[in-house]
């Protein structure tokens, strides 16, 4: 069985991005790369990366006009990426261009709340909505586009599947018992997320900045 595990490699150094890949290589299911690695890096780091034989997750959250967003989906397809990720809050449309001009072997996963905000913060940008209800509407709005899933918290994946039983539900914000939580705020184990729902695990720092990321990606797959 492959593992749910997708190891956030958040960092511009493409050589260090290397290294810890290699590291993990048969250990995990993917990597994930995101906007630091993509603005240092571009497309040919991520075909740098894909040739290391890890199915590649690119993080790179689009939120604009549909229009923008389908042209940019458009111009990765030779990249071939496993997952994308898109703002769900971008609206039906822009959603429905991002799923058009995909791949057709790409997942494309809305983003919902993301996990470094809370219900506090919600209210400081006008929402009302605790993440919870927040995450529920956003998976409503994202099935009715036509993507694949969606990408929120352990806390809310739970209420999110019920909504969406055949979606892909990707679950970022995971720290092993005893781990800190950094800067995110909704945070559990990654054996919770998994028994909640999650299709996939995104798992950063606690791999990344382990001594040996190979033996950190090993101890937390045993607990699942």
């Amino acid at each position: 069985m492959t593992s749910p595990i997708f190891v956030a490699i958040d960092t511009p150094d493409l050589e260090r991005a290397k290294t810890v890949a290699s590291r993990v290589l048969g250990h995990v299911g993917g990597i994930k790369l995101g906007l630091e690695f993509f603005a240092a890096n571009g497309r040919q780091g991520v075909t740098e990366m894909a040739d290391l034989g890890l199915p590649i997750f690119l993080d790179l959250k689009f939120h604009d006009i549909p229009n923008t967003v389908g042209k940019a989906v458009q111009a990765l397809r030779a990249l071939e990426p496993a997952v994308i990720t898109v703002h769900a809050s971008g609206g039906r449309s822009m959603m429905e261009a991002a799923k058009a001009a995909a791949p057709a072997g790409t997942k494309v996963v809305g983003v919902t709340v993301l996990t470094s905000l809370d219900g506090s913060d919600l209210r400081s940008i006008g929402l009302e909505s605790s993440p919870e209800a927040q995450v529920e509407r956003l998976a409503g709005l994202a099935r009715e586009a036509g993507i694949d899933g969606l990408v929120c918290s352990g806390n809310e994946v739970a209420a999110a599947r019920k909504l969406w039983a055949e979606g892909y539900f990707v679950v970022p914000g995971l720290r092993p018992a005893g781990g800190a939580d950094g800067d995110q705020k909704r945070v559990m184990t990654p054996r919770q997320a998994l028994d909640n729902g999650a299709s996939i695990l995104v798992i950063g720092r606690p791999i990344t900045e382990a001594a040996d990321p190979g033996q950190a990606a090993r101890a937390i797959a045993a607990t699942l």
